[in-house]
Protein backbone atom coordinates (compact mmCIF):
# COMPACT_ATOMS: atom_id res chain seq x y z
CA UNK A 1 0.00 0.00 0.00
CA UNK A 2 1.41 3.38 -1.04
CA UNK A 3 2.26 5.84 1.70
CA UNK A 4 3.07 8.68 -0.69
CA UNK A 5 1.81 11.97 0.64
CA UNK A 6 -0.36 14.18 -1.58
CA UNK A 7 1.28 16.92 -3.61
CA UNK A 8 1.34 20.35 -1.99
CA UNK A 9 0.26 23.11 -4.39
CA UNK A 10 1.86 26.53 -4.00
CA UNK A 11 -1.54 28.21 -3.93
CA UNK A 12 -5.22 27.71 -4.69
CA UNK A 13 -8.33 29.74 -3.85
CA UNK A 14 -10.64 29.40 -0.88
CA UNK A 15 -14.13 29.00 -2.34
CA UNK A 16 -17.17 28.33 -0.14
CA UNK A 17 -20.90 27.83 -0.67
CA UNK A 18 -21.32 31.61 -0.39
CA UNK A 19 -19.30 32.31 -3.56
CA UNK A 20 -20.93 29.40 -5.38
CA UNK A 21 -24.41 30.70 -4.52
CA UNK A 22 -23.62 34.22 -5.70
CA UNK A 23 -22.05 32.95 -8.94
CA UNK A 24 -25.02 30.66 -9.58
CA UNK A 25 -27.42 33.57 -9.04
CA UNK A 26 -25.43 35.73 -11.46
CA UNK A 27 -25.43 32.92 -14.04
CA UNK A 28 -29.16 32.32 -13.68
CA UNK A 29 -30.45 35.87 -13.20
CA UNK A 30 -27.70 38.37 -13.93
CA UNK A 31 -28.71 39.38 -17.40
CA UNK A 32 -30.63 42.21 -19.05
CA UNK A 33 -31.22 45.01 -16.59
CA UNK A 34 -29.32 43.04 -13.91
CA UNK A 35 -26.18 42.42 -15.95
CA UNK A 36 -24.12 44.87 -13.87
CA UNK A 37 -25.64 44.22 -10.43
CA UNK A 38 -22.79 42.22 -8.96
CA UNK A 39 -20.17 44.38 -10.68
CA UNK A 40 -21.53 47.55 -9.08
CA UNK A 41 -21.83 45.78 -5.74
CA UNK A 42 -18.26 44.47 -5.92
CA UNK A 43 -16.83 47.84 -6.93
CA UNK A 44 -18.66 49.60 -4.11
CA UNK A 45 -17.59 47.05 -1.52
CA UNK A 46 -13.97 47.12 -2.61
CA UNK A 47 -13.94 50.92 -2.67
CA UNK A 48 -15.18 50.99 0.92
CA UNK A 49 -12.69 48.31 1.99
CA UNK A 50 -9.80 50.45 0.73
CA UNK A 51 -11.32 53.78 1.83
CA UNK A 52 -10.97 55.30 -1.65
CA UNK A 53 -13.54 57.26 -3.63
CA UNK A 54 -13.69 55.26 -6.86
CA UNK A 55 -13.20 51.71 -8.11
CA UNK A 56 -13.58 50.11 -11.54
CA UNK A 57 -13.64 46.32 -11.86
CA UNK A 58 -11.49 45.04 -14.72
CA UNK A 59 -10.63 41.81 -16.48
CA UNK A 60 -7.11 41.88 -15.02
CA UNK A 61 -4.68 43.97 -13.02
CA UNK A 62 -2.73 44.43 -16.24
CA UNK A 63 -5.78 45.99 -17.88
CA UNK A 64 -6.29 48.29 -14.91
CA UNK A 65 -2.67 49.43 -15.15
CA UNK A 66 -2.91 49.89 -18.93
CA UNK A 67 -5.95 52.14 -18.65
CA UNK A 68 -4.55 54.14 -15.75
CA UNK A 69 -1.31 54.85 -17.58
CA UNK A 70 -3.18 55.70 -20.79
CA UNK A 71 -5.45 58.07 -18.85
CA UNK A 72 -2.34 59.95 -17.70
CA UNK A 73 -1.39 60.44 -21.34
CA UNK A 74 1.75 58.33 -21.07
CA UNK A 75 3.08 57.40 -24.50
CA UNK A 76 6.05 57.46 -26.89
CA UNK A 77 9.06 59.37 -25.57
CA UNK A 78 7.93 59.09 -21.94
CA UNK A 79 9.73 57.18 -19.20
CA UNK A 80 8.23 55.42 -16.19
CA UNK A 81 10.38 54.19 -13.31
CA UNK A 82 9.69 50.82 -11.69
CA UNK A 83 11.56 48.14 -9.79
CA UNK A 84 13.55 45.61 -11.77
CA UNK A 85 11.92 42.98 -9.54
CA UNK A 86 8.44 42.72 -11.03
CA UNK A 87 6.27 40.42 -13.03
CA UNK A 88 6.21 41.51 -16.67
CA UNK A 89 2.54 42.51 -16.34
CA UNK A 90 3.67 45.76 -14.72
CA UNK A 91 5.96 46.70 -17.60
CA UNK A 92 3.92 45.37 -20.52
CA UNK A 93 1.36 48.23 -20.57
CA UNK A 94 4.22 50.72 -20.82
CA UNK A 95 5.59 48.92 -23.84
CA UNK A 96 2.13 48.76 -25.42
CA UNK A 97 1.77 52.52 -24.95
CA UNK A 98 5.16 53.16 -26.53
CA UNK A 99 6.72 54.44 -23.31
CA UNK A 100 10.07 53.30 -21.89
CA UNK A 101 10.22 51.36 -18.62
CA UNK A 102 13.22 52.40 -16.52
CA UNK A 103 14.25 49.56 -14.20
CA UNK A 104 15.83 50.44 -10.85
CA UNK A 105 17.10 48.33 -7.98
CA UNK A 106 15.23 47.01 -4.96
CA UNK A 107 15.92 47.23 -1.25
CA UNK A 108 17.63 44.20 0.26
CA UNK A 109 15.14 43.86 3.12
CA UNK A 110 11.71 44.52 1.57
CA UNK A 111 12.52 43.45 -2.03
CA UNK A 112 10.54 46.53 -3.13
CA UNK A 113 11.68 49.53 -5.18
CA UNK A 114 14.63 51.48 -3.76
CA UNK A 115 13.35 55.09 -3.41
CA UNK A 116 16.85 56.58 -3.61
CA UNK A 117 17.64 54.69 -6.80
CA UNK A 118 14.28 55.70 -8.23
CA UNK A 119 15.00 59.36 -7.54
CA UNK A 120 18.44 59.07 -9.15
CA UNK A 121 16.81 57.95 -12.39
CA UNK A 122 14.34 60.84 -12.71
CA UNK A 123 14.76 62.84 -15.91
CA UNK A 124 12.63 65.45 -17.71
CA UNK A 125 11.05 62.48 -19.54
CA UNK A 126 9.90 60.76 -16.33
CA UNK A 127 6.11 60.73 -16.15
CA UNK A 128 5.48 58.39 -13.21
CA UNK A 129 6.99 56.00 -10.65
CA UNK A 130 5.32 52.63 -10.09
CA UNK A 131 5.55 51.24 -6.56
CA UNK A 132 5.02 47.47 -6.63
CA UNK A 133 4.22 45.91 -3.25
CA UNK A 134 5.92 42.63 -4.08
CA UNK A 135 4.54 39.44 -2.49
CA UNK A 136 2.54 41.61 -0.05
CA UNK A 137 5.63 43.47 1.19
CA UNK A 138 5.19 47.23 1.35
CA UNK A 139 7.15 49.86 -0.54
CA UNK A 140 8.38 52.83 1.49
CA UNK A 141 5.41 54.98 0.57
CA UNK A 142 6.43 57.91 2.76
CA UNK A 143 9.67 58.37 0.84
CA UNK A 144 8.11 57.67 -2.55
CA UNK A 145 5.24 60.10 -2.05
CA UNK A 146 7.70 62.74 -0.91
CA UNK A 147 9.76 62.18 -4.05
CA UNK A 148 6.62 62.44 -6.13
CA UNK A 149 5.61 65.74 -4.51
CA UNK A 150 9.06 67.28 -4.88
CA UNK A 151 9.41 66.35 -8.54
CA UNK A 152 5.77 66.69 -9.57
CA UNK A 153 5.60 63.03 -10.59
CA UNK A 154 2.62 60.78 -9.78
CA UNK A 155 3.22 57.66 -7.70
CA UNK A 156 1.26 54.66 -8.92
CA UNK A 157 0.71 51.59 -6.75
CA UNK A 158 0.85 48.12 -8.22
CA UNK A 159 -0.95 46.38 -5.37
CA UNK A 160 -1.68 43.20 -7.33
CA UNK A 161 -0.22 41.10 -4.54
CA UNK A 162 -0.94 43.33 -1.57
CA UNK A 163 -4.55 42.91 -0.54
CA UNK A 164 -4.43 43.04 3.25
CA UNK A 165 -1.19 45.04 3.45
CA UNK A 166 -1.40 48.30 5.40
CA UNK A 167 1.05 51.23 5.55
CA UNK A 168 0.50 53.22 8.75
CA UNK A 169 -3.31 52.86 8.72
CA UNK A 170 -3.62 53.25 4.94
CA UNK A 171 -4.26 50.20 2.80
CA UNK A 172 -1.91 49.33 -0.03
CA UNK A 173 -3.28 50.71 -3.28
CA UNK A 174 -5.01 53.68 -1.66
CA UNK A 175 -2.07 56.08 -1.34
CA UNK A 176 -0.84 56.77 -4.87
CA UNK A 177 -2.63 58.66 -7.62
CA UNK A 178 -4.14 55.33 -8.54
CA UNK A 179 -3.74 51.71 -7.54
CA UNK A 180 -4.30 48.39 -9.28
CA UNK A 181 -5.20 44.95 -7.90
CA UNK A 182 -5.24 41.39 -9.19
CA UNK A 183 -7.92 38.80 -8.47
CA UNK A 184 -6.19 35.97 -10.33
CA UNK A 185 -6.88 32.49 -8.99
CA UNK A 186 -3.61 32.59 -7.05
CA UNK A 187 -4.47 35.74 -5.10
CA UNK A 188 -5.81 36.19 -1.57
CA UNK A 189 -9.13 37.38 -3.00
CA UNK A 190 -10.04 35.83 -6.33
CA UNK A 191 -12.57 36.13 -9.14
CA UNK A 192 -10.70 33.55 -11.24
CA UNK A 193 -9.27 36.24 -13.47
CA UNK A 194 -9.87 39.91 -12.82
CA UNK A 195 -8.60 43.11 -11.33
CA UNK A 196 -9.53 46.55 -10.01
CA UNK A 197 -8.54 50.13 -10.74
CA UNK A 198 -8.90 52.44 -7.72
CA UNK A 199 -8.39 56.16 -7.21
CA UNK A 200 -9.66 59.09 -5.19
CA UNK A 201 -9.07 61.51 -8.09
CA UNK A 202 -12.47 62.30 -9.64
CA UNK A 203 -11.11 63.49 -12.99
CA UNK A 204 -8.85 60.48 -13.41
CA UNK A 205 -11.74 58.19 -12.52
CA UNK A 206 -13.95 59.70 -15.23
CA UNK A 207 -11.14 59.40 -17.76
CA UNK A 208 -10.55 55.72 -17.00
CA UNK A 209 -14.29 55.04 -16.87
CA UNK A 210 -14.60 56.37 -20.42
CA UNK A 211 -11.58 54.41 -21.62
CA UNK A 212 -12.92 51.24 -19.99
CA UNK A 213 -16.13 51.39 -22.04
CA UNK A 214 -14.64 51.55 -25.55
CA UNK A 215 -14.28 55.31 -25.22
CA UNK A 216 -17.95 55.94 -24.50
CA UNK A 217 -18.38 58.67 -21.89
CA UNK A 218 -21.17 58.01 -19.41
CA UNK A 219 -22.62 61.45 -20.15
CA UNK A 220 -22.96 60.66 -23.86
CA UNK A 221 -26.69 60.42 -24.75
CA UNK A 222 -26.22 58.87 -28.20
CA UNK A 223 -26.43 55.09 -28.16
CA UNK A 224 -23.31 53.20 -29.24
CA UNK A 225 -21.41 56.45 -29.75
CA UNK A 226 -17.76 56.30 -28.67
CA UNK A 227 -16.01 59.65 -28.42
CA UNK A 228 -12.59 58.00 -28.81
CA UNK A 229 -10.96 54.60 -29.17
CA UNK A 230 -10.92 53.02 -25.74
CA UNK A 231 -10.40 49.58 -24.21
CA UNK A 232 -12.40 46.49 -23.35
CA UNK A 233 -11.15 45.39 -19.95
CA UNK A 234 -14.47 44.70 -18.26
CA UNK A 235 -15.11 42.12 -15.58
CA UNK A 236 -18.09 39.82 -16.05
CA UNK A 237 -21.05 39.83 -13.67
CA UNK A 238 -20.37 36.20 -12.75
CA UNK A 239 -16.77 36.97 -11.82
CA UNK A 240 -17.91 39.94 -9.75
CA UNK A 241 -20.39 37.67 -7.96
CA UNK A 242 -17.48 35.49 -6.86
CA UNK A 243 -15.70 38.66 -5.76
CA UNK A 244 -18.66 39.76 -3.67
CA UNK A 245 -18.58 36.50 -1.77
CA UNK A 246 -14.82 36.74 -1.29
CA UNK A 247 -15.11 40.34 -0.13
CA UNK A 248 -17.54 39.32 2.60
CA UNK A 249 -14.83 36.94 3.84
CA UNK A 250 -11.86 39.21 3.20
CA UNK A 251 -10.75 39.70 6.79
CA UNK A 252 -10.68 35.96 7.38
CA UNK A 253 -8.84 35.34 4.11
CA UNK A 254 -6.17 37.89 5.02
CA UNK A 255 -5.90 36.59 8.58
CA UNK A 256 -5.30 33.06 7.35
CA UNK A 257 -2.53 34.20 5.00
CA UNK A 258 -0.87 35.98 7.89
CA UNK A 259 -1.21 32.90 10.09
CA UNK A 260 0.58 30.77 7.48
CA UNK A 261 3.47 33.24 7.22
CA UNK A 262 3.69 33.34 11.03
CA UNK A 263 3.75 29.55 11.14
CA UNK A 264 6.64 29.43 8.68
CA UNK A 265 8.47 32.05 10.73
CA UNK A 266 7.97 30.05 13.91
CA UNK A 267 9.17 26.78 12.41
CA UNK A 268 12.27 28.43 10.92
CA UNK A 269 13.00 30.78 13.83
CA UNK A 270 16.01 28.84 15.08
CA UNK A 271 17.54 28.65 11.61
CA UNK A 272 19.72 31.71 11.13
CA UNK A 273 20.40 33.06 7.67
CA UNK A 274 16.85 32.93 6.29
CA UNK A 275 14.78 36.08 5.78
CA UNK A 276 11.01 35.92 5.32
CA UNK A 277 8.58 38.65 4.30
CA UNK A 278 9.24 41.63 6.59
CA UNK A 279 6.75 43.63 8.61
CA UNK A 280 8.05 47.02 9.71
CA UNK A 281 6.66 48.80 12.76
CA UNK A 282 3.36 50.48 11.98
CA UNK A 283 2.65 48.26 8.98
CA UNK A 284 0.75 45.06 8.23
CA UNK A 285 2.01 42.56 5.68
CA UNK A 286 -0.88 40.89 3.85
CA UNK A 287 1.43 37.86 3.43
CA UNK A 288 0.18 36.88 0.00
CA UNK A 289 3.26 34.86 -0.87
CA UNK A 290 5.60 33.74 1.94
CA UNK A 291 9.11 33.88 0.55
CA UNK A 292 12.40 32.64 1.96
CA UNK A 293 15.63 34.43 1.03
CA UNK A 294 18.85 32.68 2.08
CA UNK A 295 22.00 34.54 3.06
CA UNK A 296 24.57 34.24 0.31
CA UNK A 297 27.20 32.69 2.60
CA UNK A 298 24.87 29.71 3.22
CA UNK A 299 25.50 28.53 -0.32
CA UNK A 300 21.84 27.59 -0.87
CA UNK A 301 20.82 28.33 -4.47
CA UNK A 302 17.55 28.56 -6.35
CA UNK A 303 18.28 25.40 -8.31
CA UNK A 304 19.07 23.46 -5.13
CA UNK A 305 15.78 24.63 -3.66
CA UNK A 306 13.80 23.79 -6.80
CA UNK A 307 15.22 20.29 -6.92
CA UNK A 308 14.63 19.62 -3.21
CA UNK A 309 11.01 20.74 -3.36
CA UNK A 310 10.40 18.83 -6.58
CA UNK A 311 11.70 15.63 -5.00
CA UNK A 312 9.35 16.20 -2.05
CA UNK A 313 6.39 16.72 -4.45
CA UNK A 314 5.91 20.30 -3.27
CA UNK A 315 5.12 23.06 -5.76
CA UNK A 316 7.36 25.97 -4.73
CA UNK A 317 7.80 29.02 -7.02
CA UNK A 318 10.97 30.84 -7.99
CA UNK A 319 11.46 34.47 -7.00
CA UNK A 320 10.77 36.84 -9.92
CA UNK A 321 13.63 37.14 -12.37
CA UNK A 322 14.76 40.76 -12.87
CA UNK A 323 12.89 42.22 -15.83
CA UNK A 324 16.17 43.48 -17.25
CA UNK A 325 17.34 39.87 -17.52
CA UNK A 326 14.55 39.04 -19.99
CA UNK A 327 15.35 38.93 -23.72
CA UNK A 328 13.08 41.85 -24.64
CA UNK A 329 14.89 44.33 -22.38
CA UNK A 330 18.45 45.60 -21.99
CA UNK A 331 20.43 44.09 -19.12
CA UNK A 332 20.96 46.19 -16.00
CA UNK A 333 23.25 44.11 -13.83
CA UNK A 334 23.94 47.23 -11.83
CA UNK A 335 20.62 46.51 -10.11
CA UNK A 336 22.54 44.29 -7.74
CA UNK A 337 19.81 43.22 -5.34
CA UNK A 338 17.30 42.55 -8.11
CA UNK A 339 19.80 40.27 -9.85
CA UNK A 340 21.23 38.65 -6.73
CA UNK A 341 18.22 37.82 -4.52
CA UNK A 342 16.37 35.57 -7.02
CA UNK A 343 19.42 33.30 -7.14
CA UNK A 344 18.97 32.34 -3.47
CA UNK A 345 15.23 32.60 -2.81
CA UNK A 346 12.04 30.58 -3.15
CA UNK A 347 8.28 31.27 -2.80
CA UNK A 348 6.62 28.90 -0.33
CA UNK A 349 3.17 27.30 -0.63
CA UNK A 350 0.49 29.28 1.17
CA UNK A 351 -3.04 28.27 0.20
CA UNK A 352 -5.67 29.00 2.82
CA UNK A 353 -6.48 25.38 3.67
CA UNK A 354 -2.88 24.35 4.36
CA UNK A 355 -2.55 22.22 7.46
CA UNK A 356 0.18 22.54 10.05
CA UNK A 357 1.48 19.17 8.88
CA UNK A 358 1.79 20.46 5.32
CA UNK A 359 3.58 23.59 6.46
CA UNK A 360 5.91 21.29 8.38
CA UNK A 361 6.59 19.28 5.22
CA UNK A 362 7.65 22.50 3.51
CA UNK A 363 9.97 23.61 6.30
CA UNK A 364 11.41 20.10 6.60
CA UNK A 365 12.61 20.39 3.01
CA UNK A 366 14.39 23.64 3.86
CA UNK A 367 15.92 22.27 7.03
CA UNK A 368 16.97 19.04 5.33
CA UNK A 369 18.65 20.97 2.54
CA UNK A 370 20.54 23.15 4.98
CA UNK A 371 21.65 20.14 7.00
CA UNK A 372 22.84 18.21 3.97
CA UNK A 373 24.68 21.25 2.69
CA UNK A 374 26.22 22.17 6.05
CA UNK A 375 26.91 18.60 7.11
CA UNK A 376 25.35 19.04 10.56
CA UNK A 377 21.80 19.16 12.01
CA UNK A 378 20.14 22.57 12.40
CA UNK A 379 17.13 21.76 14.56
CA UNK A 380 14.51 19.09 15.01
CA UNK A 381 12.21 18.53 12.03
CA UNK A 382 8.44 18.24 12.19
CA UNK A 383 6.98 15.08 13.61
Amino acid sequence: MSTKKPRICYTKPSITELEVAYAADAAANGWGDRCYDYIVRFEDGFRKHLAVNHAIATSSCTGAMHMGLAALGIGPGDQVILADTNWIATAAPLVHLGATPVFVDILADSWCIDPADAERHITPKTKAIIATHIYGNLCDMERLLDIGRRHGIPIIEDAAEAIGSVWHDRRAGSMGLFGTFSFHGTKTLTTGEGGMFVTSDADLFERVLTLSNHGRARGQIKQFWPDEVGFKYKMSNIQAALGCGQLERIEGLIARKREILASYAGKLAACHGISLNPEEAGTVNGAWMPTAVFDRDMGITREMLRQAFSEADIDARVFFHPLSSLPMFAEKRGNRNAWDIPERAINLPSYHDMTDEEIGRVTDVILGLIESHAGEPILAKSA
